[in-house]
C-alpha cells in the first residue's frame, strides 16, 4: 500500500515538473494569434480578393511556403520549450497534416454539390477555414477542461479514435465509385438547412458576394451558405482530428498551433492535390493505422492515469513521431505505385479484348449479309445531327 502511495507520488510530482517545463504564456497566444491573422490576410488580399483559378505552380509554391512556416515555427518551440515539446508539435502537425488530406475530399462534395465556380472556391475555402479555426479553439479549450477533470475522457478518445480507424478500413475496401456516390447524394447539414430556411436566399451566384441589397431587402448567396457548410462540416472532422492530437500532447497551446499551421496550408493544397486523391488509393489504410496507434496510446494512458497496466509502456514521443511519419511514407509511396499499377492493367485490358476479336472481325469482314458486311451500307456522315453514332464523339 506504501509503495502503491510512494508510486502516485511520484507520479503526480513528475507531472507537475513537465506542467512547469511546458508552461506557455499569454503573449505566445497572442503571438500565434498574431501569425495566423498575417497569414489569414496574405491569403485574403493577395490570392482570394481577385477571383481566379490558382495553377499548380502557384498552389505548389505556396504550400510549400505554408510547410515551412509550420516547420519554422517548431524550432521556435524547441527554442522556447525544448525538445519534448517540439516533437509533440512536429507530431501532431503530421497527424493534421495527414487527417486534413481527408479534409479536402470532403471540400470536393460539398463545393460540387453548390456548383461552385472554379474561380471562386478559393474564397469558399479560406472563410470556411476561418470558421474552423476559431470552432476547433473552442473544442481543444473544452477538451482540455475535461481531460484535466476526467482521467476516464482519455477511455472514450481513445475508443472514438478507434471506431474511427475502423471506419477508415471500412472506406478503404469500398467500391471505387461510392465516392461519386456521396457527391450526388450529399446533403446540406442542420445549420445550411436553417439558414436557407429562414433567411432570403438567391437563386445564383452574384459574383464573390456573400450578401446583396435587392428591392431594399438583404439577400445571401449561395456563394455564402458553401461557406457555412464548409466551416460547421469541419467539425465532423475535429471529433478525431483533436483528440488524436491529445493522445500525443496535454498541451492545448500544441493542440491549437498545429491545427492553425494544417488548416491555414490547407487551401492551397486543395488545388495542389485536388487531381491527385485519386492516385491515394491506400489513405485510408494509413489514416486507420495513425489514428488505430494514437488510440492505444491514450487507452494506455488512460490505464496508467489509475495505476493499472503499469508494466506496459506508453510509447514516447520519439516513438510516435516515427511512427506516424514511416506510415505516412508507406502510405504515400505504397498508393502511387498501387495506382500505377492499377492503370497500367485498365489500360491492358481494352487491348487484350480488341486482340481477341479481331481474327474474328477479319473473317466475318467480306461475307455478305454478315456483321462486318459495308458493301451495301450507306456513308455516314458525321456532320448529319440525324446519325446517332456520331453523336457521343
Amino acid at each position: 500500500m506504501l509503495a502503491t502511495q510512494l508510486s502516485t507520488n511520484a507520479m503526480f510530482a513528475q507531472g507537475a515538473s513537465t506542467a512547469e517545463q511546458m508552461q506557455v504564456h499569454t503573449w505566445e497566444w497572442f503571438a500565434l494569434g498574431g501569425i495566423a491573422l498575417i497569414l489569414i490576410l496574405i491569403d485574403l488580399f493577395g490570392h482570394v480578393r481577385k477571383a481566379h483559378e490558382p495553377t499548380l505552380k502557384e498552389a505548389g509554391i505556396w504550400s510549400a511556403f505554408y510547410v515551412a512556416i509550420a516547420l519554422l515555427f517548431g524550432l521556435v518551440i524547441l527554442w522556447r520549450h525544448g525538445g519534448t515539446l517540439a516533437g509533440e508539435y512536429y507530431s501532431g502537425y503530421a497527424v493534421e497534416k495527414a487527417l486534413s488530406v481527408d479534409n479536402i475530399f470532403v471540400f470536393i462534395i460539398v463545393l460540387a454539390s453548390f456548383k461552385v465556380p472554379r474561380k471562386y472556391q478559393q474564397k469558399v475555402i479560406l472563410y470556411g477555414i476561418v470558421i474552423a479555426l476559431v470552432l476547433r479553439l473552442i473544442f481543444i479549450l473544452l477538451g482540455k477542461a475535461l481531460i484535466d477533470q476526467f482521467v476516464w475522457m482519455f477511455f472514450i478518445f481513445g475508443a472514438f479514435l478507434l471506431y474511427t480507424a475502423i471506419s477508415q478500413l471500412r472506406e478503404g475496401v469500398d467500391d471505387p465509385d461510392a465516392k461519386q456516390n456521396e457527391i450526388e447524394n450529399y446533403k446540406p447539414n442542420a445549420v445550411v438547412r436553417f439558414a436557407e430556411k429562414h433567411f432570403r436566399v438567391t437563386e445564383g451566384f452574384v459574383d464573390q458576394k456573400l450578401v446583396v441589397r435587392r428591392e431594399g431587402k438583404s439577400w445571401i448567396t449561395p456563394l455564402f451558405l458553401c461557406i457555412v457548410a464548409i466551416g460547421t462540416v469541419d467539425l465532423m472532422f475535429a471529433l478525431d482530428s483533436i483528440p488524436a492530437i491529445y493522445g500525443l500532447t496535454n498541451e492545448p497551446y500544441i493542440v491549437f498551433t498545429a491545427n492553425v499551421f494544417a488548416l491555414l496550408g490547407l487551401r492551397q493544397m486543395f488545388f495542389l492535390v485536388d487531381g491527385l486523391l485519386e492516385k491515394l488509393i491506400y489513405l485510408h489504410y494509413g489514416l486507420a493505422a495513425i489514428l488505430g496507434f494514437i488510440a492505444i496510446k491514450l487507452i494506455i494512458h488512460a490505464f496508467h492515469g489509475y495505476d493499472l497496466l503499469l508494466n506496459i509502456p506508453e510509447p514516447g514521443i520519439a516513438l510516435s513521431l516515427s511512427f506516424i511519419l514511416v506510415v505516412i511514407a508507406i502510405t504515400v509511396v505504397a498508393s502511387l505505385y498501387g495506382s500505377k499499377k492499377r492503370e497500367a492493367a485498365e489500360a491492358a485490358a481494352p487491348q487484350r479484348s480488341t486482340t481477341g476479336t479481331k481474327g474474328q472481325q477479319s473473317d466475318t469482314q467480306n461475307v455478305p449479309g454478315s456483321v462486318g458486311d459495308t458493301s451495301n451500307t450507306p456513308r455516314q456522315d458525321k456532320n448529319d445531327p440525324n446519325q446517332g453514332p456520331f453523336l457521343n464523339n
